[in-house]
């Protein structure tokens, strides 16, 4: 029998370590990104949403300056900021243009946008386009992570990142790791998953739960790790998976063992020989994701009642 065609959404997974490698190049002529200092405020939707989580939080443990993330249809217009920095992978989505209409007289704005033959161009102040981390798959992997490194790189480019915080080119030799390690069969064939971060990768565990509904119609939550234990430790179990991105706090292993879950936690020495980037680790639950849809006889690249952009009308 002839092997599977791989899906889009593997395919654009597995290109990930060389995107992001051209991000660093790209951060360095991008302009418009954050300066520290300036009073920050991150957008998107979906995704795009999570990501900016992830380097809101990282940017304020980097004493950048203060920054907050917001859903693009929940920003609170009544705020001052010195900038305002949307991620918007199709540039149609309707709640981002809005919103950069609304306060481009007012903000400065910077855009992340894959697509240069949208209305985002017109909408936003300064643009980094990432055409080439452009994809085809409704399910976004590869266009996320690298709006993030971009950020990230930013972020690098003006001081030291927080302690234990890797560089994005570190990042993306964890990342290839990721394409390649196998998949820990209890999370392949668990029944539930909830996915944990802390600070900066709690977007990431945000992120990690929505591939796994997008792609798989799976069972999800995501929590910060240390809320895990106020109530949502109660839907773990035999056969449930709790995935942790990031540094995994004290007790939590014993908590999970305690309720018969099984933990993945990557950073957890104990788990093999190096700790990969919470980002790169990012990589291991989207591939999760198409594993997980395969093995049920679902497509990942036809998620149901998704399309690549949400534009609302009237």
């Amino acid at each position: 029998m002839a092997p599977a065609e791989q899906s889009r959404t593997a395919a654009e997974t597995a290109t990930q370590p060389g995107c992001w490698r051209r991000a660093v190049e790209t951060a360095a002529t991008v302009e418009g990104l954050p300066r520290p200092g300036e009073r920050v405020a991150v957008t998107g939707c979906g995704t795009s949403w999570f990501m900016a989580q992830s380097y809101a939080a990282l940017r304020e443990a980097a004493g950048q300056g203060e920054t907050d993330a917001f859903a693009s249809s929940e920003f609170p217009l009544g705020r001052a900021y010195d900038r305002v920095v949307a991620i918007t992978r199709s540039g149609t989505t309707t709640e981002v243009l809005e919103l950069l209409s609304a306060v481009r007289d007012r903000t400065a704005t910077t855009t992340l946008t894959a697509d240069p033959k949208t209305p985002v161009m017109d909408a936003a102040g300064a643009i980094a386009v990432l055409g080439w981390a452009d994809e085809e798959s409704v399910v976004q992997t590869r266009f996320a992570t690298t709006a993030l490194a971009l950020l990230r790189a930013g972020l690098e480019s003006h001081g030291p990142l927080p302690s234990g915080v890797k560089t994005v080119t570190e990042a993306a030799v964890d990342a290839e790791l990721a394409i390649t390690q196998p998949l820990p069969e209890a999370a392949v064939s668990a029944e539930q998953w909830t996915f944990l971060g802390r600070g900066w990768t709690y977007g990431l565990a945000q992120e990690a739960g929505l591939k796994m509904r997008e792609a798989a119609r799976a069972w999800t939550e995501s929590y910060p790790a240390m809320e895990y234990r106020h109530g949502p430790i109660s839907i773990t179990g035999p056969n449930r998976v709790a995935w942790m991105f990031g540094s995994l706090p004290p007790g939590l292993a014993g908590d999970v063992a305690g309720v018969g879950g099984t933990l993945i936690a990557d950073s957890d020495s104990a788990t093999g020989p190096r700790a990969l980037d919470p980002m790169a680790d990012l990589i291991r639950a989207q591939r999760l994701a198409v594993a997980v849809a395969e093995s049920r006889g679902q497509d990942p690249d036809h998620p149901r009642n998704l399309t690549r952009s949400v534009i609302l009308t009237d």
